[in-house]
């Protein structure tokens, strides 16, 4: 049994709070001060065609859900609640048999309770998709695969910490918090994952080096340009500086991709220096060239369809509402395709400063021996 647990101690350090965390996530409605109901029967009404101020047509169709309350001092009581919801389910949703929702339950004078959904309790999906997500990277990654998922928490651990600072000072620069927090992200990541090596290190300044100049090239073109072509009016509802914001996300959206090209172009050089020592500087830069050349374009799709991705809803949406396709397009993909052009000169100039960073580290590593 001993030599079965420090075999496999990388299944028993996920299993066990795996089974825990699922167990508890399905038990936990005590522990939450809002009260929750889970729906035991839904009614729905036949759908009403409406018309809202646009002339556009829509269909809404009533809900009438019974719901047993399962915390607080009511629990264990049914509730019957009101839903309404379009088809198109643009501002609304329907609810199912099952749901769990956050209800308010109001006393009335005659001691009647009248409860109204103020929204949907998701922490099982999350945590359920939370938990997949974990168990296909240790598959495949292994120990690599551990480490990346405890940089990857610690990275979020520290930008909801540098977010939440930023919110709550007034005086705040947001491109300079997030300029130490991307510093942060890449020094850790790389270092957990690949160690304290040369190829890190490389990888290190190469990333660093890449995004801090592809966001530079972004703010000097908007300076030029004057910023035509930018519709910042996604962003209309911020109290900051929408500028301020949109240099920030370039700076943060360029970093995965950087460092994905800087890690594979260090890697590729050092393993091709492993192979054979004796391999000349030219040689090693062509077949490192050769190497960024067939990831250069596949890594920009990667940031064109991730950007684009979360527009599509918001594009439907105004086409469905009769937008003209070069508004739509304008409204939602202008500055999505900015972050996109931005991150992708990264990629681009990250190639050859990831050879000649890594050689360079050779280099000064063979003359030490």
């Amino acid at each position: 049994m001993k030599k079965i647990i420090q075999k496999n101690w990388l299944w028993f350090l996920f299993i066990i709070p795996c089974v825990v965390s699922i167990l508890l996530v399905f038990n936990n409605d005590r522990y939450y001060q809002a009260t929750i109901a889970q729906v035991t029967a839904v009614e729905e009404s036949t759908p009403q065609e409406v018309i809202d101020l646009n002339q556009n047509k829509d269909q809404i169709i009533s809900q009438k859900i019974t719901a047993r309350l399962t915390n607080g001092d009511q629990q264990g009581e049914t509730v019957v609640l009101k839903n309404e919801y379009a088809v198109s389910k643009a501002y609304d949703q329907n609810y199912r048999i099952g749901n769990k929702l956050f209800v308010t339950v109001n006393q009335q004078s005659n001691g009647t309770s009248v409860a109204s959904i103020k929204g949907v309790k998701r922490d099982t999906t999350l945590v359920c998709l939370g938990w997949l997500f974990l168990f296909v990277l240790v598959i495949i990654g292994k120990k690599k695969g551990l480490l990346s998922a405890i940089s990857l928490g610690l990275n979020v651990v520290i930008l909801s910490v540098a977010l939440s600072q930023y919110t709550d000072s007034q005086g705040a620069n947001l491109f300079l918090v997030m300029s130490l927090t991307v510093v942060f992200f890449t020094v850790t990541s790389l270092l957990l994952v690949s160690g304290c090596n040369g190829k890190a290190y490389a990888a290190i300044l190469t990333t660093l080096a890449g995004t801090f100049i592809a966001v530079g090239i972004a703010y000097a073109v908007m300076k030029l340009t004057g910023e035509r072509g930018l519709r910042f009016e996604e962003m209309q509802f911020l109290t900051r500086s929408p500028r301020e914001v949109f240099l920030a996300s370039i700076l943060v959206g360029s970093l995965g991709a950087v460092m994905d090209i800087a890690i594979t172009m260090s890697a590729a050089v050092y393993e091709l220096y492993a192979k054979n020592p004796a391999i000349e500087s030219k040689a090693l830069l062509k077949s490192g060239m050769e190497i960024g050349k067939d990831v250069m374009g596949t890594m920009a799709n990667v940031l064109f369809f991730a950007y684009v991705s979360g527009a599509i809803p918001m594009m439907i949406l105004y086409l469905r509402n009769g937008a003209a396709i070069g508004y739509t397009t304008a409204m939602n993909l202008s500055l999505e395709l900015a972050r996109a052009l931005a991150g992708s000169i990264g990629i681009v100039l990250t190639i050859p400063l990831g050879l000649w960073i890594s050689i360079l580290f050779i280099q000064k590593g063979s003359e030490k021996k």
